[in-house]
């Protein structure tokens, strides 16, 4: 059936609030504490604590107070969580793995013992963005910051027939579009009839591992754009297998000479006014893709443009990349049933549109077919008439008839 793909990947919120650090542990914190408010499990002076601390709402101690009363308050929740997790260590309860693990992420115990707030930075993107749904990641990518999922569609593109999203791979934010490639070839390769010949996908998904991964199973890989700048220096390798590197500034060709490092890989060097200058195998290869990718046909290149429309069915009810649901399955839920829904649309379309050009046709040759009968019957009848008819009448009957053609 197809044997040609094309991958894209986008993002998908989770539809939580967005909650600042100190929104988030205080949120955590309350719904913990509403499950075992009526425990006496609790301290008559913690349970004031928290009284205390959790009377208002996260966002109005953020608006309400300045930054240093804010983080005087979060450390404040820091000791009072780690109070609270030994109390409750055996009840069972997932928010309480939840408090644990946001406890964990954001505070630490010092050399003193004492709880202290993580740097901002140490905090993994990984780390929970929401006690509303624990499975959805962070991701900041080139300004685009999303709590939530990445959807991954592989679609086949062949020119002629019925094209059909093959897979929808939904997984945490964090996940790089390079760790969808392989898995989804490999379950494309269960729907379709025929394996995958040429993959269309743009560069985030260009990796070592999935270029090797090609190469290994003859699949043509095109690379519609590639991540990072154009480099200083092209490459071109002669018959005997020496390396030439030519510098487009100084618009000098140098000899590359071939090393083996410390680790055993192979690196090429030149010697330039500042010292040596090192090329990696990949630097070399990430050349090549490049140039690759500049001589592809702009028809190979925009096969994978009606991808990009199919992303857009898929989201079509989530204009601002936000969706209704909580929790990685929902998300993988929807994802699958929405993509099963688009398929059918298409089916039904392809399969109405080749009825009607069925129909066309065979109303087209029923029309010929009785016109061809209604000739031959009237030539018949002509001749049948002129036989029997005078020569007054015979004219008559000829003027009718043409009159009949032509008028």
């Amino acid at each position: 059936m197809a044997n040609e793909y094309a991958w894209i990947a986008n993002f998908l919120g989770s539809n939580i609030a967005w909650l600042s650090r100190y929104e988030l542990v205080h949120e955590t914190l309350r719904l913990f504490y509403k499950e075992v408010k009526d425990s006496t499990q609790l301290s008559q002076e913690l349970k004031e604590q928290l009284n205390e601390i959790l009377k208002f709402e996260g966002n109005k101690v953020v608006y309400t107070h300045t930054n240093e009363e804010v983080k005087t308050k979060l450390h404040q929740l820091g000791v009072l969580i780690y109070q609270i997790l030994p109390v409750f260590i055996t009840c069972g309860l997932p928010l309480y793995d939840t408090l644990k693990r946001v406890f964990e992420e954001q505070f630490a115990i010092n050399e003193d013992k004492l709880v202290v707030p993580r740097e901002k930075e140490t905090i993994s993107t990984h780390s929970i963005q929401s006690p509303h749904d624990t499975d959805c990641h962070f991701r900041n990518k080139d300004g685009e910051k999303v709590k939530g999922y990445s959807i991954n569609v592989t679609e086949s593109c062949d020119e002629n027939g019925l094209n059909l999203i093959g897979d929808v791979d939904v997984r945490v934010v964090s996940t790089p579009d390079t760790a969808f490639f392989q898995d989804s070839i490999k379950k494309v390769e269960t729907v379709f009839t025929e394996p995958v010949e040429n993959a269309h996908a743009d560069g985030a998904y260009h990796s070592p591992g999935n270029q090797e991964f090609c190469k290994d199973k003859n699949i043509e890989l095109y690379l519609h754009a590639i991540q990072g700048a154009k480099g200083r220096y092209a490459f071109t390798f002669t018959d005997d297998g020496n390396l030439n590197v030519f510098d487009t500034i100084t618009k000098n060709t140098l000899s590359a000479t071939k090393i083996i490092n410390k680790n055993k890989a192979e690196k090429w060097r030149i010697h330039t006014e500042k010292g040596y200058r090192y090329f990696s195998q990949q630097e070399i290869e990430t050349y090549f893709i490049r140039k690759k990718i500049e001589a592809t046909p702009i028809e190979i290149l925009q096969k994978r443009n009606n991808v990009e429309a199919t992303i857009f069915q898929l989201g079509y009810h989530y204009p601002n990349n936000k969706s209704r649901y909580r929790g990685l399955i929902k998300h993988v839920m929807w994802a699958n049933i929405r993509c099963l829904w688009v398929n059918f649309v298409r089916i039904f379309k392809f399969v109405t549109q080749k009825c009607q050009r069925t129909y066309f046709f065979i109303k087209k040759t029923i029309l010929i077919l009785f016109l061809m009968l209604k000739f031959t019957l009237e030539k018949n009848f002509q001749a049948l008439l002129q036989k029997k008819l005078s020569v007054s009448e015979k004219y008559l009957f000829l003027l009718n008839s043409k009159n009949r053609v032509f008028g």
